[in-house]
């Protein structure tokens, strides 16, 4: 990055260094992606592509007929024209395009530039940037009001009974009391607006805790401590060691010597290894940090790109049940139109008919029942109480509350793999030599060897000293002689040493000066030594050479040191360093070994890289593969001695290579190449990748749960591939499709061909690949890819995995789950329809981000088979049930008003109306959160049962339907039974149904629980109690005397019992011929 950021002499004032954009979790540079070409930028392809069929035969593109047939073929759509458009769902297109304009009117947005930042100086800076401060807060103070009202009311069902609420306030149509309609419309509201003030109130605090942290800046007058919120574009800011980067940063200064320091990503991409970065040079150099505002200079930095390290948008998520409410709901209210013009209708559009039709559409509106919405919102709340209350799964958190029961209904889970599905730390497993191989319980013997080799080399060492003989040069002609085992694990051991880019990095005693790099203040020992590279696989050879007595314990840019088990200090000096790319696959070092002075071609790399440089071995292959199905990450050690000459002649062409003008890379590697062949095979290495605890059994479970598991990573084919396999994200019995590398349409053509004949396999696509597929074939290359039991994309951009799960909820209209830990799943997890947080040493970003954050990844799976199918059968009960309870009042006005000429009287006035909807039923229809099918224990051994989730069944056309049928039977049964029983006042018909209905509700509470809480049996005994007590309140709607008497008592009994018997003995019936599937494992 030093290299790509030049800084510019001026005449005038200081300058300073620059971070370019308020972002807390970004680091220096420009992403993987800032150089990306659009995925639709036209290409060079022949057009008479389009008229040709999917798949073909690969020798000349030749047309079948039958296969192209086989092929599923992209959904046409017809487009609707006119007003069948326009009520299909135009009108809102229309409206949203309309508000759109509007605000690119309102809020234009700014073209973003390139920014002169000068160092030091923030004040001059020609253009205002934004505060460096994390905000995830959706309101602010003047807009918590009227954006939850917006959020509410869009809902049709709120925005139905404001309107009801507010035509009270017109005599003519004014049905009962005010309260009757406000009391209930404002309970909802107040609700509501308490849970987004806690949500709110909670993000606030995450937000301030992140904005607070404290950070050095570097001022003229010495150091300031600042707060994160704080730093502007232009201030010189300390980062200490450990420390969290706050911005985007230029790095200037740092007090190691050459300018290097090592940074992690981990907040980013959930990679927890250390990267090497270097200072500018020409700061690097300045004799202090006060220097830094001498200087004449300033950075000029290139505008904003679209990379890993920026996201914008907050928003707000609405489940699936929400949504099929509110279709439901629309229903709802189509039928409560209806029956007020059949009202009407029979009534004879006699008089002003269109005001008994409004006062009709009064009468009914319980039909749609107002307290749906507090009850699934105080439901939801419940839910993510006990998800935070499960003791295992500690350390859950649900960030938002209004998706609980969406964990129900999940078809499609995908995860990132670094810091999510493995912890990216790395262990040594398997060292094989070709005719033995040691494993974790036999290290011990390599240690004894090496510690024998090592003595035997220092005795003879010492007698050559002695006798003052002249060290042996490396002689590549020597004759070949069989090694014994112990001298073939001495060179395996001393390559993997050598053969690295790991640097040793040892902690100070105390705060060094800024202009003293004090090396004598560091502590040398073995328990203040920490190793840094790139790789985490190269720290785990490093630390495992060192756990068999071998130790790098020094290393710059000439020279590296290790000490043997006896403890002599080895010094080799680094000639040449040909570091690892992904084109390559392989890296090398060329070495002098200073007491013997001879010098050693050291390689190692991938299997398909190493195969064809080293000598003929009959072992090689199917070691790699014994070791890759044990899911272990496989690397090949070799060597090459070589002589001073040689040495000689390779460096004078290498540095000719470097020189060229053209074509240098090809001549550099060209030169490189000619060393490596006929190496001596050393050894394979097995480094495994530290799974997170209980993968294995996890994704087993959520597979069995019906879920299809997609593993979105940046990683390599190779490591991709490997992690796939040993975490059983793809069984050991299954197939892998890895689809090879295409560039243009004819050959994704070709390969979407083969991967079409493949069935029951994995896929394995890079992003490349993907995104020629996705350019040509979206449709074919979707369903072909969902019919796999699982995919893995490697090589993925932030951007494509959000691509990837928007694709994925357009194709199959399924809900989608993603699951990551760094900043670079952020994307993803927004994109998808739940997201789920894992917090841990990663970082806290895509935990931020999420709907929902667990600290391991196992716990993923009891919060989806148990927190998510109970949350969803739970909702869709109570829903349900809710409505029922508006559909049979509504019922019994239907009758009433039927046999009482069609006339527009309530049934029911002022405090019954209330009490009916709030402390009469309200206790043990909420009770219904607490009902469960089976217990947590058999629901996660039995993941089977949250497969009849995914279709919605609990909530359905059907199930809507089968309790309208009860509503109207319960409330023709209540209403009619009543006017046969009673005898001589109306007011009697009034007590009897009334009663009886309250009864009939909370028995039918009763008869849909599956398994009794003892809060269950409260709220039904506590709702009786209150209604009982209050009946001696209730004199202006009941005749207090009459409700004493036997009589009263047998005909509420009788009506009840004939409006709930027959569905206790259905309900019997139905559970003994075809019992459900829990019903079988409860028994």
């Amino acid at each position: 990055m030093a290299e790509q950021i030049p800084l510019y002499p001026v005449r005038s004032a200081a300058a300073a260094a620059s971070c370019k954009r308020a972002a807390y979790f970004s680091a220096a540079g420009p992403g993987p992606g800032a150089e990306r070409s659009s995925r639709y930028q036209l290409e060079d392809e022949s057009a008479h592509l389009d008229e040709m069929p999917l798949m073909m035969s690969e020798e000349g593109f030749e047309n079948d007929e039958s296969d192209y047939h086989k092929l599923p073929r992209a959904r046409i759509l017809r487009r609707k024209r006119g007003l069948e458009w326009f009520v299909c769902g135009g009108w809102k297109f229309l409206c949203t395009s309309c508000c759109d304009w509007l605000i690119n009117i309102c809020q234009r947005k700014k073209e973003l530039k390139a920014r002169t930042v000068w160092l030091g100086y923030p004040e001059k800076c020609e253009e205002k940037h934004p505060r460096n401060s994390i905000k995830n807060q959706k309101y602010n103070v003047f807009t918590f009001i009227p954006g939850v009202l917006y959020e509410q009311f869009k809902f049709f069902l709120n925005l139905y009974f404001l309107v009801v609420s507010c035509s009270q306030f017109v005599p003519a149509l004014k049905i009962g009391y005010l309260y009757t309609y406000w009391a209930p419309l404002g309970f909802v509201l107040a609700v509501t607006i308490m849970r987004e003030a806690i949500d709110e109130f909670r993000r606030f605090q995450r937000d301030k805790e992140v904005n607070s942290q404290l950070y050095s800046k570097l001022t003229v007058r010495g150091k300031v401590q600042v707060k994160s919120s704080d730093i502007q574009v232009g201030d010189l800011i300390i980062v200490e060691k450990n420390q969290r980067i706050p911005s985007d940063m230029v790095f200037l200064r740092t007090s190691e010597k050459a300018g290097s320091c090592f940074i992690r990503t981990d907040q980013l991409d959930g990679e927890t290894d250390w990267k090497l970065k270097v200072a500018v040079s020409c700061t690097q150099r300045l004799p202090a940090l006060g220097d830094l505002f001498s200087i004449n200079a300033y950075v000029y930095a290139q505008k904003p790109q679209l990379d890993i390290h920026s996201f914008e948008g907050t928003f707000t998520r609405v489940g699936l049940l929400d949504l099929e409410l509110n279709q439901l709901t629309k229903a709802l209210f189509l039928a409560l139109v209806a029956l007020s013009v059949v009202m009407v209708t029979l009534q004879g559009f006699s008089g002003p008919w269109y005001r008994s039709l409004f006062r009709f559409l009064l009468l009914f509106s319980y039909i749609i029942p107002i307290s749906l919405r507090v009850n699934l919102d105080m439901g939801k709340a419940a839910y993510g109480w006990m998800i935070m209350r499960d003791e295992n799964i500690p350390g859950t958190v649900v960030r938002t509350s209004t998706i609980p029961e969406e964990l129900g209904r999940l078809v499609y889970l995908l995860t990132d793999k670094t810091g999510t599905l493995t912890r990216n730390e790395m262990v040594f497993k398997r060292l094989h030599l070709g005719t033995v191989s040691y494993g974790t319980d036999t290290m011990d013997e390599i240690q004894n060897q090496l510690m024998n080799s090592y003595s035997q080399t220092q005795s003879q060492t010492s007698g050559n000293n002695a006798s003052s003989t002249p060290p042996r040069k490396a002689q590549s002609s020597a004759p070949k002689v069989r090694k014994s085992v112990s001298s073939r694990v001495h060179e395996a051991v001393k390559a993997v040493a050598l053969c690295h880019n790991v640097t040793p990095v040892y902690e100070a005693r105390g705060a060094a000066g800024e202009t003293e790099f004090a090396e004598a203040d560091q502590d040398f020992s073995d328990d203040n030594r920490t190793y840094q590279a790139s790789s985490p696989d190269e720290v785990a050879l490093v630390q495992w050479t060192e756990s068999v007595g071998l130790t790098l314990v020094n290393r710059d840019l000439t020279s590296m040191q290790l000490r043997t088990p006896s403890g002599q200090i080895l010094t080799y000096c680094i000639l040449q360093t040909f570091p690892f790319t992904s084109e390559s696959k392989r890296m090398g070092v060329i070495v002098r070994d200073e007491s013997t002075a001879e010098i050693t071609f050291y390689m190692k790399g991938a299997d398909v890289a190493m195969s064809t440089v080293v000598q003929y071995n009959d072992w090689l292959e199917e070691e790699c593969g014994n070791m890759a199905r044990e899911g272990l990450r496989t690397l090949v050690v070799a060597k090459r001695a070589l002589t001073d000459e040689q040495y000689q002649d390779f460096e004078n062409r290498y540095n000719q290579a470097k020189l060229s003008i053209h074509d240098r890379t090809l001549k550099v590697a060209a030169v490189v190449e000619s060393l490596e062949r006929e190496m001596e095979l050393l050894c394979l290495t097995g480094v495994e990748d530290q799974l997170q605890t209980d993968v294995r059994p996890t994704l087993e479970m959520l597979r069995n749960a019906g879920l299809k598991i997609w593993m979105l990573t940046g990683d390599k084919l190779e490591t991709a591939t490997c992690i796939a396999k040993s975490s059983h994200l793809v069984s050991r019995m299954q197939d892998t499709h890895v689809f090879r590398p295409v560039t243009s349409r004819g050959e994704a053509h070709l390969e979407l061909n083969a991967f079409r004949r493949k069935h029951d396999c994995a896929l394995v696509i890079s992003g490349d690949s993907l995104e020629v597929c996705l350019k040509y074939y979206e449709h074919e290359f979707v369903e072909l890819a969902c019919q796999c039991p699982a995919v893995v994309c490697c090589r993925c951009t932030p951007t494509q995995k959000a691509h990837i799960v928007r694709l994925l909820q357009q194709h199959t209209g399924r809900r989608t789950c993603a699951i990551g830990d760094g900043g670079n799943d952020v994307s993803m997890i927004q994109a998808a329809d739940c997201g789920i947080g894992i917090e841990g040493k990663e970082g806290r970003q895509a935990s931020l981000a999420a709907d929902f954050s667990v600290s391991q990844f196992k716990h993923i799976g009891r919060l989806l088979v148990v927190h998510g199918r109970s949350s969803y059968k739970r909702s869709a009960a109570l829903s349900q049930f809710v409505m029922h309870r508006g559909l049979i009042i509504s019922t019994m006005q239907a009758v009433f008003s039927s046999v009482f000429y069609f006339a527009s009287v309530p049934l029911y006035q002022g405090f019954l109306m209330v009490g009916y909807a709030t402390v009469y039923t309200m206790f043990p229809v909420f009770s219904l959160v607490l009902d469960q099918d089976v217990k947590p224990e058999m629901a996660m051994l039995y993941p089977e049962l949250y497969k009849d989730l995914t279709k919605g069944r609990s909530l359905s056309c059907k199930t809507f339907l089968v309790w309208v049928l009860i509503s109207i039977y319960q409330g023709g049964i209540l209403m009619f039974g009543a006017l046969v029983l009673f005898e001589s006042e109306f007011v009697h018909v009034v007590a009897i149904s009334f009663t009886a209905l309250v009864l009939t509700e909370l028995l039918m509470v009763a008869l849909t629980v599956r398994t009794w809480h003892w809060l269950m049996a409260v709220a039904e005994l506590l709702s009786l109690g209150c209604y009982v007590a209050s009946l001696a309140f209730l004199n202006q709607y009941f005749d207090v005397p009459f409700i004493m008497t036997v009589t009263f008592v047998w005909k509420v009994s009788a009506i009840t019992v004939v409006s709930c018997l027959p569905l206790y003995v259905l309900k019997y019936l139905k559970r003994k011929l075809s019992p459900p599937s829990y019903s079988k494992l409860s028994s």
